[in-house]
C-alpha cells in the first residue's frame, strides 16, 4: 500500500474524529480552568519560551533510547549477555522520555483541526501502545525466566514506535505542523515599499496589505503604525481577522496565539516562533514598510 493511501485511510476513520471531538475540548478546558497559570503551563509545553516546539526535542529521548535498546537486545539474543544491563537502562530512560513526549504532544495536538487531528490522534494511540509494551517488557526483565518474552515485547514496541514516527514525520513535512509559517521562499522587502495610503488606516484598526509577494499586517494603535507578518507562524492563520488588543498586541483568530505588534514576539502560545517585524514610515501620504533593520549603534 502506498504511503499516501495509508494516510488517506487514516483520515477517513470516523472513530478518530469522534474520539478527537471528545478529547480535544477536555484538554483545552483543563488548561483554561487553570487561568493564567494554566496558560503559562500550556505555553511552556508548547515551547513558546524556547522559540521552537518542545515536543520534537523530547521525542528524541525515547526514540534514541529504544533504538539503543533494540541494538543491545539483539546482541544479547546473539549470546552476548553483557549487554543486558545497558538494554534495561535504555528501556527505562525511554519510558521517562515517553511521558514528557506524551504531555507536550497532546498539548500541541489541541491546536490541530480535522485531517491533522485524526493523524495526530492515531500517532498518539500508537505511542501509548508502544509505551505499554515497553513498560511490560521492563517489568518482565526483572525475572530471568521471562527475559526472552520481555525482549520480544520490546522489539514489537519498537516496530510500533517506528510506524508512529512515520506519522509524526508526515505531520511535520506534509501537513506542516510545528513549522514556522512565516518562512517562505518569497523575498521579504529590504527597501521601503508603499503598501497603503495613510488615510485608509484608521485608529484602532488592522489591515492586510501586500509588500511585493509578502502579506503584511498593518495596525494603527495610539497614533502609531505597526507592521508584522500577516500569516501566523503557528499554522498560518490570517492575523487581520483576529483581535487587536488594548495592550498593543494581536490575537490570531485560529488558535489564539498572541503577538506583540511592537516587535512580533510571542506573548501567548501555541505559537513558538515570533512574527517578522517591519520598519514603517509615511512618505507623501503613503505607508511604506521594509523588513526590520536594526540600527547600528
Amino acid at each position: 500500500m502506498k504511503p499516501e493511501t495509508i494516510i488517506d485511510a487514516i483520515t477517513r476513520q470516523d472513530w478518530l474524529g469522534t474520539a478527537g471531538d471528545a478529547i480535544q475540548p477536555a484538554i483545552i478546558k483543563a488548561f483554561e480552568a487553570g487561568g493564567e497559570t494554566g496558560q503559562q503551563l500550556k505555553d511552556f509545553l508548547h515551547g513558546t519560551w524556547l522559540g521552537h516546539p518542545l515536543h520534537p526535542v523530547i521525542t528524541d529521548v525515547p526514540i534514541g533510547a529504544w533504538t539503543a535498546a533494540a541494538v543491545l537486545d539483539c546482541l544479547e539474543l546473539s549470546g552476548q549477555r553483557k549487554y543486558a544491563p545497558g538494554a534495561d537502562a535504555a528501556i527505562a530512560i525511554g519510558l521517562v522520555g515517553a511521558l514528557g513526549a506524551a504531555v507536550t504532544g497532546l498539548t500541541d495536538w489541541t491546536g490541530l483541526t480535522k485531517k491533522k487531528r485524526r493523524i495526530g490522534l492515531l500517532h498518539a494511540f500508537l505511542n501509548i501502545g508502544a509505551t505499554a509494551l515497553y513498560a511490560t517488557s521492563y517489568i518482565l526483565r526483572r525475572r530471568q525466566d521471562s527475559r526472552g518474552p520481555a525482549i520480544g515485547l520490546a522489539l514489537v514496541g519498537y516496530g510500533i514506535v517506528s510506524a508512529s514516527a512515520y506519522l509524526g514525520g508526515h505531520l511535520v513535512y506534509a501537513e506542516q505542523v510545528g513549522v514556522d509559517h512565516t518562512a517562505t521562499s518569497d523575498e521579504y522587502p529590504k527597501e521601503f515599499v508603499a503598501v497603503l495610503p495613510d488615510a485608509e488606516l484608521a485608529e484602532n484598526t488592522m489591515r492586510r496589505v501586500q509588500a511585493g509577494s509578502i502579506p503584511v499586517l498593518l495596525a494603527r494603535k495610539d497614533g502609531e503604525i505597526f507592521a508584522i507578518a500577516h500569516t501566523c507562524s503557528h499554522l498560518g492563520g490570517p492575523l487581520s481577522e483576529g483581535a487587536l488588543l488594548p495592550d498593543g498586541s494581536v490575537r490570531c483568530p485560529w488558535h489564539g496565539s498572541v503577538f506583540s505588534l511592537a516587535d512580533g514576539r510571542v506573548l501567548a502560545g501555541p505559537a513558538t516562533e515570533p512574527q517578522p517585524k517591519f520598519d514603517v514610515r509615511v512618505t507623501n501620504g503613503q505607508i511604506e514598510v521594509r523588513l526590520f533593520q536594526p540600527q547600528n549603534k
